[in-house]
């Protein structure tokens, strides 16, 4: 694909970069490539793995370079999943957070509205603002054997807070 067939949003990019006092590179060109074909997320390993795919001489720090311009632009959100390990939302609609089963792997996104009360508790109460993006409740899903067993005692806890 070439930097002129790049669909918006990610063609306003080579402006942005040059706005930026950035060189618009094959490389840079490269991890957009990559990105405009992916969904959902992605973890920086992957995005790299991808992007040598195509060319093996590619840096990871020009990748995370490139991701940390995209993220101030808002084409990707990064978070961390379960296991810590940071990943990208490609193309993010609205901020979120993971619930994370820990036996099957299971993954589902946390809509804000769904933590909203915990989230305003916490800012409340402890005068930390949460970010969701980071935010990843890890449990058993149903499939797995519901809920926890210190799921009500977490609620409690909180609620005597």
């Amino acid at each position: 694909m070439r930097a002129g067939t790049l669909a918006e949003p990610w063609q306003s990019v080579i402006g942005e970069l040059r706005r930026r006092g950035l060189r618009w590179t094959p490389r840079r060109r490269l991890v957009l490539e990559v990105l405009s074909e992916a969904s959902g997320h992605v973890t920086g390993a992957e995005i790299v793995d991808r992007c040598r795919r195509l060319d093996a001489a590619t840096v990871p720090s020009t990748v995370y370079r490139t991701l940390d311009v995209l993220e101030e632009l808002g084409l990707v959100r990064h978070g961390h999943g379960a296991d810590g390990r940071e990943e990208y939302h490609v193309r993010p609609t609205d901020e979120h957070g993971h619930l994370h089963c820990e036996a099957c792997g299971g993954r589902w996104e946390l809509d804000a509205s769904e933590v909203g009360e915990f989230m305003a508790h916490i800012e409340r109460n402890r005068g930390f603002r949460v970010d969701l993006s980071h935010f990843t409740l890890v449990g058993r899903c149903p499939t797995c054997g519901g809920a926890p067993a210190w799921g009500a005692e977490a609620a409690a806890w909180i609620s005597d807070r």
